[in-house]
């Protein structure tokens, strides 16, 4: 009698993304949805034993529970901060994520961010777009000579660091795991946070989610920025404490910023929540700041996409399908955390 395979389950999965997860996996039996884990029927999931998902799926201990059959879940990204650990735990799951997919891709679009604000090219474009061609306001910065804060040297911030480098740039990095020799081959010097803030022209984050790093930059530290400078962030939203970068940019404490994420993006993302969920006052405020910071000059936002080239979703595919038939056989990889 043949091996009964695992039903699997893609979430948050685009048409051309489906029909390669159906060639890679067709002798599975697959429910795929563009849909994420709040707008879909729990119901169609109740089979389910291996779940893909995104970061706009968070996996709660409620939506864990409900999922009996559950074993494994494929996250598409580096990041899980979506997903509850210790409810995974409770229910003797697996997790694996995608370690490294596009740390070029993010550091590109770091500085995609980085010269948008330092060239003013946000402005000049909606200006041009209608009509005007006046300097007026649109005087730039060089980036050569500058001072480049890099919070977080691991696969994204060392390019971000090489890439720094080949615009001479002078490179400060805080990372809480420092290495020997890398200041030396790649020349920049480790500071302390309070450092890095104090000197920085520009300032980028490239550390994950988690507790200790929730809200790194906030009311605490944020009037210990150099006065003029940027800040960017193409990590996590809840790095920065949405109200103390407003303030920040209301006092001229920072010049600008570029973000990628937002706190509390999903809000926006999914603003039926707003309306018809019973949202915390604290994350509509933070949603409402958010609406703030679009509608700023020297603000430029995007959608989450720093890791959305063409290249680096096909590895995301390719890593995803490979963890997953790797449990499947036996022998997990790339594991965040294995139940005890």
């Amino acid at each position: 009698m043949a091996e009964l395979k695992p039903k699997i389950a893609f979430l948050e999965i685009k048409d051309w993304e489906a029909q390669y997860v159906r060639e890679q996996l067709k002798d599975y039996d697959l429910i795929i949805s563009d849909k994420n884990i709040n707008n879909i029927d729990l119901n169609l999931l109740k089979d389910v034993s291996v779940l893909s998902v995104f970061i706009y799926s968070p996996l709660t201990e409620k939506v864990l529970k409900a999922l009996s059959n559950l074993r494994f879940i494929a996250t598409r990204s580096t990041g899980f901060d979506h997903i509850d650990l210790d409810a995974a735990k409770k229910e003797d799951l697996e997790i694996a994520n995608v370690p490294a997919y596009g740390e070029h891709t993010v550091a590109e679009h770091t500085f995609a961010l980085i010269l948008a604000l330092t060239h003013n090219i946000h402005r000049a474009y909606v200006r041009t777009i209608r009509g005007a061609f006046s300097f007026e306001g649109l005087r730039g910065m060089d980036l050569k000579g500058k001072k480049l804060g890099v919070v977080g040297a691991g696969h994204i911030g060392l390019y971000v660091i090489k890439f720094a480098r080949a615009f001479d740039m002078d490179v400060m990095v805080f990372d809480v795991n420092k290495q020997p020799f890398l200041p030396e081959v790649m020349g920049f010097k480790y500071v302390s946070l309070d450092e890095l803030l104090a000197n920085s022209d520009v300032i980028t984050l490239h550390v994950p989610y988690n507790p200790k790093t929730h809200h790194l930059i906030g009311h605490h530290n944020i009037n210990k920025i150099k006065r003029g400078a940027i800040l960017i962030n193409t990590a996590r939203g809840a790095l920065v404490d949405t109200a103390a970068l407003t303030k920040a940019l209301d006092e001229g404490i920072l010049a600008g910023a570029g973000l990628d994420v937002l706190e509390e993006e999903g809000l926006i993302k999914e603003e039926r929540q707003v309306l018809y969920e019973d949202t915390p006052k604290e994350k509509l405020k933070t949603a409402i700041e958010n609406h703030i910071l679009l509608n700023r000059e020297n603000v430029v936002i995007t959608p989450h996409i720093a890791f959305y080239s063409k290249e680096a979703i096909q590895r995301i595919l390719d890593v995803t399908i490979s963890n997953i038939k790797s449990f499947v056989e036996g022998k997990p990889e790339n594991l965040i955390r294995k139940a005890a």
